[in-house]
């Protein structure tokens, strides 16, 4: 493809960032289109699996990543009084496949980061795209403060929500998984909680997350099973987790007292069906507009890191972008397809609330999860850029 064509990326998230900069490390100059006013510090904490880093490398931006979180050493799994059913080493699986598989950042540094890697006129801000008059010469974008432009190929990166997904596949809608969330990021460790490992609690109906950040900083999450767009737990305060969390073990009591009204971030866990299709001629869907997951693997973000790396090599490896979103479509819809399915599964499992089920789970966990971590290292990291 000529490098003088209109690249258009709708959404200045992770994926649209990351595929930015893969572009122009190819010697295109892509524009990235961003619903936000302004870049603000928000968000909550990220974990990102030895896949992402290995993307981050291919396009030369590992150590800036790295630079700004924190390598964690293991991955806990417990029961909610405390006792442990399974450990990840992760500095022994990092040693062995020669990049870190447990790291965590604050999505506000990894967004620096990126934008740091980009120049202030090739992300254009305050720009949400309502609707897109798709045609054989180009792509039609129509924003929301009345304004459209025309460009030649679309690369939508804008969410599990997308515009794009919902005016291309109508009937793709995100589905609830069963549970909703609450998010923090803390500035306070407490001295109970090991800084150097992340670790989970599984109750009924219920889990506990904590993942330790740079700079003294804890992000934890917390699930419950719910109905969907419950609006009193929308409304639920700091108080009400500690009564639903009381029996959970130390450092969970802890990590909720250090936690404000203010800090807390909630929603429903969402994912979409796996697609059949995500290149549609002149415009490729990608990330969470193409499949986005549930967060039990913490691979929502890497898959769209992955994704953006290998768009940018199909575009530059095909002189048709069209066949090149063809490309990129064939390469990742069975490892996108996979995520989906086993997150959700893990997922459910995590939230069983029948005590019979839970005790069989927990010895199951028991007696597999060596193997079992190192299987899905291996499924996870085994990603080939070339």
């Amino acid at each position: 493809m000529t490098k003088t064509k209109r690249l258009s990326i709708i959404g200045g998230g992770i994926g649209g960032l990351t595929l930015a900069i893969a572009l122009r490390k190819k010697g295109y100059e892509p524009t990235v289109y961003e619903s936000a006013p302004a870049l603000k510090p928000l968000g909550a904490g990220l974990g990102l699996a030895a896949n992402a880093i290995k993307a981050f490398d291919e396009i030369g931006i590992s150590d800036d990543v790295l630079q700004a979180g924190k390598i964690l050493k293991k991955f806990t799994l417990r029961d909610q009084r405390g006792n442990t059913l399974s450990v990840a080493d992760a500095e022994s699986l990092s040693g062995r496949y020669g990049v870190p598989s447990n790291f965590t950042i604050h999505r506000a540094d990894l967004h620096e980061v990126l934008l740091s890697k980009l120049p202030p006129h090739s992300v254009v801000l305050g720009k949400t795209c309502v609707r897109f008059d798709q045609r054989a010469s180009g792509v039609v974008l129509h924003f929301s403060d009345g304004s459209a432009i025309e460009t030649d190929y679309v690369m939508a990166c804008d969410g599990v929500h997308s515009v794009f997904r919902k005016q291309l596949v109508p009937n793709s809608l995100p589905r609830y998984a069963g549970y909703t969330c609450w998010r923090a990021v803390i500035d306070t460790l407490p001295p109970s909680l090991d800084g150097e490992a992340t670790g989970e609690s599984w109750g009924i109906g219920r889990r506990f997350g904590i993942v330790p950040l740079s700079n003294h900083r804890v992000y934890w999450f917390a699930t419950l099973n719910a109905p969907a767009n419950d609006l009193s737990k929308k409304a639920y305060t700091v108080a009400d987790l500690q009564k639903v969390f009381g029996e959970f073990h130390s450092p969970v009591p802890e990590v909720l007292a250090h936690t404000k009204n203010e800090q807390l971030i909630w929603n429903d866990i969402v994912d979409i069906k796996p697609l059949r299709q995500f290149a549609f001629g002149n415009i490729v869907l990608m990330g969470d507009a193409a499949h986005a997951t549930t967060p039990n693997m913490g691979q929502g973000a890497c898959m769209a890191i992955e994704d953006a790396v290998i768009l940018a090599q199909c575009i530059a490896q095909n002189a048709e972008p069209i066949v090149a979103f063809q490309r990129f479509e064939a390469r990742r819809l069975n490892r996108t397809r996979h995520i989906i399915v086993d997150s959700r599964r893990i997922g459910r499992v995590g939230q069983w609330e029948n005590r019979f089920l839970i005790n069989v789970r927990n010895t199951a966990l028991r007696l597999t999860s060596e193997r079992v971590a190192a299987q899905q290292f291996k499924f996870i990291s085994d990603v080939s850029f070339q």
